[in-house]
């Protein structure tokens, strides 16, 4: 199997951005790990990791190289640790909503580009952007919580 070049140019950032959202939430659970919704907060990590696998297995079967670390996105999960430990754990929370944000724009935009490859598009849309949604609930409901004011 061949990859085409936009396949490429559209998978590397949502692989980077994956790698950031695991790296994220790793450094927020180290903080924030211990409220009433940090099951939630690592099962949301877990699907993370679930897409960077999915997404580099896709890229390592077209023969190219996947990113295997966040780049610039690195730097989000720098930001919420810092805002964590300054700001408290609803700071980190409303961090992770952006970045889950920025994650359904970025899907979105892939899913615009007729270009790419259906079965990525697929995947996007039937699987990987549905929880990330399902992830801004998540974290929405944790807001609301009592131990989120802190």
């Amino acid at each position: 199997m061949t990859i085409e070049q936009d396949d490429e140019e559209n998978l590397a950032p949502l692989v980077r951005g994956e790698l950031a959202a695991v790296e994220t939430y790793k450094q927020a659970l180290e903080k924030v790990g211990g409220i009433a919704g940090g099951a939630e907060l690592r099962r949301i990590e877990s699907e993370h990791e679930d897409a960077v696998r999915e997404l580099q297995e896709h890229m390592t079967e077209w023969d190219v190289k996947p990113p295997e670390d966040s780049g610039l996105w690195g730097s989000w999960a720098k930001a919420v640790e810092a805002t964590a430990k300054v700001f408290g754990v609803k700071a980190a929370i409303k961090a992770l909503k952006e970045g889950e944000e920025k994650g359904i724009h970025d899907y979105e935009d892939a899913l615009r580009n007729e270009a790419l490859d259906a079965e990525i598009r697929q995947i996007i849309s039937s699987d990987l952007l549905p929880k990330t949604r399902e992830h801004v609930t998540v974290l929405n409901r944790l807001l609301q919580q009592p131990g989120a004011a802190r």
